[in-house]
C-alpha cells in the first residue's frame, strides 16, 4: 500500500499517527498530561466562551495510551469557568483501533467530531483566544459527543481521508423536541498535499445531519441576554461546511517562519419545518505569520448571518416569526511561544451587529475587547491540526 510522504504525514498528524509514535517511544505507551489555559478579558464577546475579567479557559487533564497491540484509548477532563463558576466535564473517553487493514480505523466512546477544520483539535491549540463565529454559533464552540466513527485513509500519494460518524447528539442540542437515535450523523472528506518543500495545502468538506429538533425560542420583550446553556446557539437539520488551508515557508522550515491562510464557510438549512427557505450562514478568514521561531501575529475576520425562529404572542395566540440579524467580528493577535509548551497571547477584538433584530439576537456585541491568554502544557497534550 502506498503511503503519503513522511513530512506530509507528520504535518497532517492524526491521533492514529501520534499514538503510533508514542507507543514506539515508550514501551508502556501510556502518557499523562495537563493544559492550563488562563486569561483576562476586558469585555465578553457576543457568543464568546470567556468571561469578563480573570477566567479559566479550556484547561484539561489527559491520559492516553495503548490497550494491547490492537487498540488505544484516551480520557480527558476539561475544566473552565462560566459566569464566574468553575465547571468540568468529561470531554473524551474513547477506544480506537490500531491495526485494521485497508486503511480503516474505528473509534467508539466520547470524542470530538471531525466536522470542519478546527473542531477536532482542542481549543487551547487555536491561533486565537476564541473560535470563529460559525463554530460558536452552530457547534457550541467545540462539539464533542458520544458515538462511533469509521475512517478510511486512501493509499494515494496525497493525503485523502473519508470519515463517517454517528452521535447521540445530546451535547449538540441539550433539550430536544424529538429524540431520535442516532441524534446526529456526519460525513467528512479531507485531502491535501505538499506542493514542494515550501508550499502545502489541505481542503475539507463535511456535512452534519442533525435529527434533534431544538425548541423554538420564545420572544420576550423584557429579555436582556442569551440563555447561557451549552450547545449550539442556532440549529437546523443540515449543516454543510467547507475549509481550505494554505501554508508557505519561505526557507522551507515551518519552525523558523511561515504564513498560513485559513478559510472556512458554513451553511445551515432546515432551521424550521415551516420555513424551508430560511438559512443560517457563517464564514471566517484568518492569516497568521510566524516571523520568528517564537513569535506570531495574526488577523481574522468573521461573519455570521442568522434567521432565528421565534414564537410571539400578542394575545391572539402564538405566532411564528423569524428574527434576522448579522454579527461581524474582527480580531488581531500577537503570540509569544518560547517553546511548544507555552503560549502568551494578546488579542484585540471588535464586534458589530446589524439587521432588524440585531438588538434582540445579539444584544451585547463587544465594540472593543482586549484579551490576554496564557497556555501552559505539562506532559502529553493533544495533536495540532494541519
Amino acid at each position: 500500500m502506498t503511503s503519503p510522504r513522511p513530512h506530509l504525514v507528520l504535518s497532517m498528524a492524526s491521533w492514529t499517527l501520534f499514538f503510533s509514535g508514542a507507543a514506539l517511544a515508550d514501551p508502556a505507551g501510556w502518557q499523562v498530561g495537563a493544559v492550563l489555559d488562563a486569561g483576562h478579558t476586558s469585555k465578553k464577546l457576543e457568543l464568546g466562551a470567556r468571561d469578563k475579567g480573570l477566567e479559566l479557559g479550556h484547561s484539561d487533564l489527559l491520559i492516553r495510551g495503548p490497550l494491547g497491540k490492537h487498540f488505544s484509548a484516551e480520557g480527558s477532563l476539561a475544566i473552565h469557568t462560566s459566569e464566574g463558576k468553575l465547571e468540568h466535564h468529561t470531554e473524551s473517553l474513547w477506544v480506537q483501533t490500531r491495526t485494521l487493514p485497508a486503511g480503516l480505523q474505528a473509534r467508539a466512546g466520547r470524542f470530538s467530531s471531525q466536522i470542519g477544520y478546527l473542531n477536532e483539535q482542542h481549543p487551547h491549540a487555536d491561533d486565537f483566544t476564541e473560535r470563529p463565529l460559525l463554530y460558536r454559533g452552530f457547534l457550541g464552540g467545540h462539539w464533542f459527543d458520544d458515538g462511533v466513527r469509521l475512517n478510511w485513509t486512501a493509499p494515494t500519494p496525497i493525503f485523502l481521508r473519508l470519515g463517517v460518524e454517528a452521535f447521540s447528539g445530546k451535547q449538540f442540542i441539550k433539550e430536544a423536541e424529538n429524540k431520535q437515535s442516532p441524534g446526529a450523523r456526519t460525513v467528512s472528506l479531507k485531502t491535501g498535499a505538499d506542493i514542494n518543500d515550501r508550499h502545502s495545502w489541505q481542503a475539507g468538506l463535511s456535512y452534519l445531519n442533525n435529527r434533534r429538533e431544538a425548541p423554538v425560542h420564545e420572544h420576550d420583550d423584557a429579555e436582556s441576554g442569551h440563555d447561557h446553556a451549552h450547545g449550539a446557539a442556532f440549529t437546523g437539520k443540515h449543516l454543510r461546511m467547507a475549509d481550505l488551508v494554505y501554508k508557505w515557508a519561505p526557507d522551507g522550515n515551518m519552525k523558523n517562519q511561515h504564513v498560513r491562510l485559513i478559510w472556512e464557510h458554513a451553511r445551515l438549512s432546515g432551521i424550521h419545518p415551516e420555513a424551508e427557505s430560511r438559512r443560517h450562514s457563517g464564514s471566517a478568514l484568518a492569516a497568521v505569520w510566524r516571523f520568528h521561531p517564537s513569535w506570531e501575529v495574526g488577523a481574522r475576520t468573521d461573519r455570521l448571518s442568522v434567521n432565528r425562529p421565534e414564537l410571539h404572542d400578542d394575545g391572539a395566540g402564538p405566532e411564528l416569526e423569524f428574527a434576522a440579524a448579522k454579527l461581524r467580528e474582527h480580531a488581531l493577535m500577537v503570540a509569544y511561544k518560547p517553546n511548544h509548551m507555552q503560549t502568551w497571547r494578546v488579542q484585540l477584538s471588535r464586534q458589530k451587529a446589524s439587521g432588524d433584530a440585531a438588538a434582540e439576537v445579539f444584544p451585547q456585541p463587544a465594540n472593543t475587547s482586549l484579551q490576554f491568554q496564557l497556555v501552559i502544557s505539562f506532559g502529553a497534550h493533544g495533536a495540532h491540526s494541519f
